[in-house]
């Protein structure tokens, strides 16, 4: 079977917190149910994770992803980024948050096209500007080469391929409470 790579937004309110906490997570995998060893070891601890968000990765802004072993990589031109825009609304205790999935040559090219996205330009206000977390203001690192943050297990056999011009059909975003048991 095709390993695939995941994207999955796991919840979970820890003992003593008010509030649901989330991270985004991303993992390799045949089906759903094969990250469940991975989210465990990404989110430890005796807490009930679910699943608020999932997709399959496969299209990026009308480019194709995949995962190949390492050995047939070859030159890369693109690498993917994983963004996560932070923003806020007047008069609204909240900070919102967006995430992204951008291809780009290099951070720069990734940063620029976070700041071009609707949710940099219109979610923020003087004083409470848009930014992308962890700082305010655009920063490298306040964005991840996909590659750079999958389990080092996954990073030994395989490579993000990224291949230009896809007009495939754009990635099904699952969205909706998902228990982990449920995948069993």
């Amino acid at each position: 079977m095709e390993t695939k790579l995941f994207m999955l937004l796991l919840g979970c309110k820890p003992q003593g917190r008010y509030t649901e906490q989330h991270d985004v997570f991303f993992g390799a995998g045949a089906a759903l149910k094969d990250l469940l060893p991975g989210i465990h070891a990404f989110w430890p601890g005796p807490h009930k994770i679910h699943i608020d968000a999932w997709r399959e990765v496969t299209e990026v802004d009308g480019f194709r992803i995949s995962l190949v072993p390492k050995k047939e990589q070859g030159e890369k031109k693109w690498q993917l980024f994983f963004i996560n825009l932070g923003g806020y609304k007047q008069h609204e205790f909240e900070e919102y948050h967006y995430k992204m999935l951008v291809v780009a040559e290099d951070k720069a090219g990734a940063i620029k096209q976070a700041k071009a996205s609707a949710f940099y330009k219109h979610t923020g206000f003087k004083g409470a500007d848009s930014h992308i977390d962890d700082k305010y203001g655009v920063d490298v690192d306040d964005l991840y080469e996909i590659e750079e943050i999958l389990d080092a297990g996954i990073k030994e056999k395989y490579s993000i391929r990224i291949e230009e011009h896809f007009s495939g059909a754009k990635d099904e975003w699952v969205l909706g409470y998902t228990k982990l048991s449920s995948l069993v």
